[in-house]
């Protein structure tokens, strides 16, 4: 996957907008929003879902934002709790991914349908760890240390879990491994 939403934001640093040093949390909330929406799209396979949670997840930042603003990383911050506050809905509610992602405008709308159709089918054959670390490295581009510290685990499980979700996407779309 590659960054498509604004060619004007290109991410830099980990894969997403600009560091918020010194960023009031208007323009923290403005440098991320478009970033953190994609993300959760991908993931959670339903926008409405993912404007919730990305919803939910500003507004615990914005709430500590005094303590927030000056981390190492608030981006990473912002994301770790979007990611927990996904897997908190999903196991509580039992969500399923119902609906194809509307990242990317098209010209053929049928076409552009059957190809969300299939991305979010592949994308439900990933576990949600699996997904998420696909999400964080090939969609936002962090690298596997950093993803590592977004999700709480080791780089070494990032790579073990990108490697599992790509052999899965390989197989389901009938590509040698």
């Amino acid at each position: 996957m590659t960054h498509s939403l604004h060619a004007a934001s290109a991410p830099v640093q980990g894969g997403v907008g600009p560091t918020s040093a010194g960023r009031s949390f208007e323009e923290f909330f403005d440098a991320q929003r478009v970033w953190l929406f994609g993300a959760l799209a991908v993931m959670s396979g339903n926008r409405a879902e993912a404007e919730e949670v990305m919803q939910d997840a500003f507004l615990k930042i914005w709430e500590r934002w005094e303590r927030v603003s000056v981390m190492d990383s608030p981006e990473g911050f912002l994301y770790r709790t979007a990611f927990n506050m996904y897997r908190t809905r999903l196991r509580r509610a039992g969500v399923a991914v119902r609906k194809a992602v509307r990242l990317l405008p098209s010209d053929d709308a049928l076409g552009a349908v059957d190809t969300r159709d299939e991305a979010m089918r592949l994308l439900r054959a990933l576990t949600t760890r699996e997904r998420e670390a696909i999400v964080l490295t090939a969609y936002l581009g962090y690298s596997t240390e950093e993803a590592g510290k977004l999700l709480g685990i080791k780089a070494s499980t990032v790579r073990v879990l990108t490697t599992r979700a790509r052999a899965t996407l390989r197989h389901s779309v009938g590509e040698p491994s």
